[in-house]
């Protein structure tokens, strides 16, 4: 999954940062408010996705002394920095731009005609070339981001719709709204570019400028949000039903309780859980166990100490505990391999046995006469 988030960071860095040369390039010359703040626009992503590269990066490295469960969450706090800090950033500079070019609209400091060598150019098609030009861009990685997240949603039985709510990897998530959005603010610069053209008022121009940046700063509100989330020790309900299902269809558990989870990161999910046991199907061949383990126990020591009372009392009592354990064993582990098996990113599993369940049997007033029936 990291490979795909990769690969759609890197197609997204290698678009935007060639839009945010060729935006500015005609920004500058023609002080269009709106081609302006759509070039600080793409500046912000291309930023923005290279704190995600380095999210990735450092979300990859593994436990250690200080990270025992790894390095996943940083990648949060990368994205994060990076929504919170970049777009807004971005959106105070567009404001800001916005401002400043609306206070000169009556100076006319637009310019109609660029002079390139010997040619003079209406600056309007440079315009649209580039606009153009950056619709290619900005479909194309939006399509590999939106694909690799379709694969993701096919691969959880969901929709891509339902799983933009339920998103396990925000930085992907990023790229495809960041895409999404970017596509939107080049129709919102479209439209300010040619209404002032076609209708003279530099306004339009000012008005959509001002639409892009504020675009921004909802972006900012709502990645940031994703990541907070995802710091805030969520809970995985997924894995969470999976281990009640399971643990309900368990013969030899009776009840389960203090059940917890926290995502560590879309492939890293820590779930502790306490279970209760019933005292009927735990103590069934339990007795074969035990004498199995006080005939090994004895057999290891010497001909001449077997006979002796106060050790083959601690033989019993070691036999009893050995195979009291391992019959606890057998189930937590069958408990943790059938959850990893149907919730493959459940890495770190805790079940701890609170107790056993008395047998009803025991607690019947004919329990006597029911028990010589057996």
């Amino acid at each position: 999954m990291a490979s795909g988030s990769r690969r759609a960071v890197l197609s997204a860095i290698s678009g935007n940062a060639l839009l945010t040369i060729l935006k500015f390039a005609v920004a500058l010359p023609t002080h269009s408010a709106a081609m302006m703040n759509e070039a600080v626009h793409s500046l912000m992503d291309t930023l923005n996705q290279v704190f995600l590269l380095i999210g990735l990066a450092q979300g990859k490295r593994q436990a250690d002394a200080r990270y025992a469960f790894g390095h996943g969450q940083k990648k949060y706090l990368w994205n994060l920095w990076s929504a919170i800090g970049l777009f807004s950033i971005g959106c105070g500079l567009g404001l800001a731009h916005a401002w400043h070019a609306w206070r000169q609209l009556h100076e006319g400091v637009g310019v109609s005609v660029i002079a390139i060598g010997d040619f003079n150019i209406d600056s309007i098609w440079l315009a649209a070339a580039v606009l153009a030009i950056a619709f290619v861009v900005e479909g194309y990685v939006l399509r590999i981001a939106w694909g690799e997240f379709s694969s993701r949603a096919r691969l959880q039985s969901l929709s891509p719709w339902r799983k933009l709510f339920r998103a396990g990897d925000p930085t992907l998530l990023a790229v495809v709204l960041e895409d999404a959005i970017a596509v939107t603010g080049l129709m919102l610069a479209s439209c300010g570019i040619a209404l002032s053209r076609l209708t003279g008022n530099a306004a339009w121009d000012v008005g959509f400028s001002i639409a892009i940046a504020l675009m921004l700063g909802v972006t900012a509100i709502i990645l940031g949000a994703i990541n907070m989330r995802f710091l805030s020790d969520v809970r995985d309900r997924e894995a969470e039903r999976i281990f009640e299902t399971i643990a309900k269809a368990h013969r030899e558990v009776e009840d389960y309780h203090d059940l917890r989870s926290i995502v560590v990161d879309e492939d890293h999910t820590v779930l502790v859980a306490e279970v209760e046991m019933r005292e009927e199907t735990v103590l069934a061949g339990l007795r074969d166990h035990i004498d199995k383990h006080e005939r090994t126990l004895l057999a290891a020591l010497p001909e001449s100490r077997r006979s002796d009372p106060a050790l083959q009392s601690y033989v019993a009592d070691r036999a009893a505990v050995q195979a009291t354990l391992e019959r606890i064993e057998r189930i937590i582990d069958e408990l943790e391999a059938q959850l990893r098996e149907r919730c493959p990113r459940v890495s770190h599993v805790t079940i701890e046995v609170q107790g056993i369940v008395e047998d009803k049997l025991l607690q019947s007033e004919t329990y006597p006469r029911e028990l010589e029936d057996l």
